[in-house]
């Protein structure tokens, strides 16, 4: 008999209970990655982020000092900035990383097409090279009509040495 406080070997672990880990599809991830990465790369985000940026230099070095919420060190933007880059950087290799594969697939599957379709050259050179060959043992429609004309002019010259 086995003892209350003794584990038994032959049963599965019970899953602890403990603070739920938060799920997510990795595939999802990836696809927000990509088109996070994506919208850092326009020319919109660009002139966006200069504007933003631009309205908060004006806002905090133009605007009243009771009404200035970062004054000129502008500490706050810069921690903002450090925020943003701190995930795009993560995020735009993330998606580098998903385009590299995508791209490895691609070329995997490129080269077996190209291998694919250089097989199917070579059968038809063969396939050419012996019709080739099977025509030169065929007689061509032009090799007919020159042997009977050669034909015609052998029974014109013996026509032609009975009169």
């Amino acid at each position: 008999m086995a003892e209350r406080g003794r584990r038994r070997l032959d049963q599965p672990k019970t899953p602890r209970r403990g603070v739920p880990r938060p799920s997510y599809s990795p595939e999802t991830f990836g696809r927000v990655a990509e088109r996070f990465a994506r919208a850092l790369g326009t020319a919109k985000f660009l002139v966006y982020m200069t504007v933003f940026i631009t309205v908060w230099f004006g806002w905090n070095t133009l605007a009243p000092a009771n009404l200035r919420f970062d004054p000129y060190t502008f500490t706050f933007l810069t921690l903002l900035l450090s925020l943003q880059a701190s995930y795009a950087a993560p995020l735009i290799l993330l998606a580098q990383n998903r385009q590299a594969d995508r791209d490895r697939v691609s070329l995997e599957e490129d080269r077996v097409r190209a291998e694919a379709t250089k097989a199917d050259i070579e059968y038809l050179a063969r396939e050419l090279a012996a019709l080739r060959v099977a025509i030169g043992e065929v007689a061509t429609r032009d090799f007919i009509r020159s042997e009977i004309a050669r034909l015609g002019e052998g029974d014109r010259d013996r026509d032609s040495e009975r009169s």
